[in-house]
């Protein structure tokens, strides 16, 4: 990219990383001592030789400079993307201190970069459309639509049964049944193609003697699984934001029809979650000109991190297509016009107030949403007994953090970049708190990841 002079920070770099390990792993290779023959080129593209155990060194390259996201190939036989050598090289070049020279790219590195841009003139001259144009008989695709609905229905009845089973035997009988009774229902929910039931059914069986109070838990958790029952058995009857909201939930595919929005959006956040099976990964935008803010989803097997990077607090000038629902925000990544880059963009912030009245009015378009992106202005972190809160430095409120976040090491680097001043923070605010994401500093520092 012909920005070669305007260079990601080390934490955007590390924003790419998989997992923690490769963190770690990355930053010790980010000095010049185990590189060679390191260099970048006015297209964007990154190179070096890293010297591993064996007699021949590694070759690492990363293309930066292509709109569709910074890609990476290395000789090593890692299995993560990007892989260690690629992170510490990434950190040599966002260094600036001349140990990555601008030159001409090697006769090794060269096919793969060609490669790459060829495949992408290739794609950006098919469309958008590609070459699928969905299936190929609608109507049999109608009728396997009509029997899933029909086998979601059955399902959605037997849970509603056993949901009145539970409360008529009360909520003790919970303890003791253990979490096979929840295990079964979930598969039985499973069976039913409903997998957004069954994934709240297993969250139930997590809550009995999770702590103090946890009837009370366990039955708002049942109440609002109650609530989604019959918003899919009543369907028919629901505004249509709403039955699609109540079809996402249920854990129906949906695609992103909304019209394409192009803007320059903010990279806000990037965090992974996961289990045994499967990760997602998430991403949060902010429109410049549009003002919205997007969430993009991908996913990747158990051990592999999905393919969608986009590193924190850079902006790029793409198209989004929104998901159908009411109050839904997340959104597909459409065609890219540029590479990310470095920006002075803030999103605008509200106070903590606000950020809670927010919560509270997006519930109505969607009841069962656990926290809604909200950026807060000018707020400090500050302890509140055994917790802590982000204080509101203009107004007597405050957010308390969540659990999660009062344990991650994220919470000290915010803590740490206050000093006790006012600062600007994006994360989720819900019912359990707010979970802080991203912080940048009064002035015009640059944004800080905290997840």
């Amino acid at each position: 990219m012909t920005q070669q002079g305007v260079r990601w920070t080390a934490d955007q770099v590390l924003s790419l990383a998989p997992d923690a390990a490769s963190r770690k792993a990355g930053s010790k290779l980010g000095a010049a001592g185990p590189w060679s023959e390191a260099g970048s080129s006015d297209g964007g593209a990154v190179w070096g030789l890293c010297k591993g155990s064996g007699s021949t060194p590694y070759r690492t390259v990363v293309d930066v400079g292509d709109a569709s996201g910074p890609a990476y190939t290395c000789s090593c036989p890692s299995r993560k993307f990007p892989c260690k050598h690629a992170l510490g090289l990434l950190l040599l070049w966002a260094g600036g201190d001349g140990a990555v020279s601008r030159g001409q790219e090697p006769d090794w590195a060269e096919p793969w970069l060609a490669g790459r841009r060829g495949r992408a003139e290739e794609q950006r001259a098919a469309g958008p459309e590609g070459s699928t144009s969905g299936s190929a008989d609608p109507e049999a695709a109608r009728r396997r639509a009509e029997r899933r609905a029909e086998r979601i229905t059955v399902g959605a009845t037997e849970l509603e049964q056993r949901l009145a089973d539970l409360l008529r035997g009360g909520l003790a009988a919970a303890e003791q049944a253990g979490y096979g009774l929840w295990e079964e229902t979930a598969a039985r929910m499973v069976d039913a193609q409903a997998p957004g039931l069954a994934a709240r059914v297993r969250e139930l069986g997590a809550i009995p003697s999770s702590g103090p109070g946890w009837p009370v838990r366990l039955l708002e958790e049942c109440a609002l699984l109650h609530l989604l029952d019959q918003g899919w058995l009543r369907r028919e009857r629901l505004p249509d934001g709403l039955a699609a909201t109540v079809r996402s939930r249920v854990g129906l595919p949906g695609t992103a029809d909304g019209p394409p929005v192009r803007d320059r959006w903010l990279v806000l956040a990037q965090y992974d979650t996961g289990d045994a099976k499967l990760i997602t990964r998430r991403i949060w935008l902010h429109g410049a000109e549009s003002g919205r803010t997007a969430l993009l989803l991908s996913y990747g097997a158990a051990g592999r991190a999905p393919e969608l990077t986009l590193p924190v607090g850079l902006v790029l000038e793409a198209e989004v297509s929104a998901y159908p629902g009411a109050g839904q925000r997340r959104a597909a990544l459409g065609e890219r016009f540029a590479p990310p880059v470095p920006t002075a963009l803030r999103p605008p912030g509200v106070t903590t107030a606000q950020a809670a009245a927010r919560y509270g009015e997006a519930l109505r378009d969607d009841p069962w949403q656990d926290s809604v992106p909200v950026t807060l202005d000018r707020v400090v972190p500050t302890p509140d007994g055994d917790s802590w809160q982000l204080a509101d430095a203009d107004e007597d409120s405050a957010l308390p953090l969540t659990p999660a976040a009062r344990t991650r090491p994220g919470l000290w680097r915010l803590v740490a970049l206050s000093g006790g001043a006012p600062v600007k923070v994006f994360g989720e605010c819900g019912h359990r708190g707010f979970t802080p994401l991203t912080a940048w500093p009064e002035g015009t520092g640059e944004a800080v990841r905290l997840c």
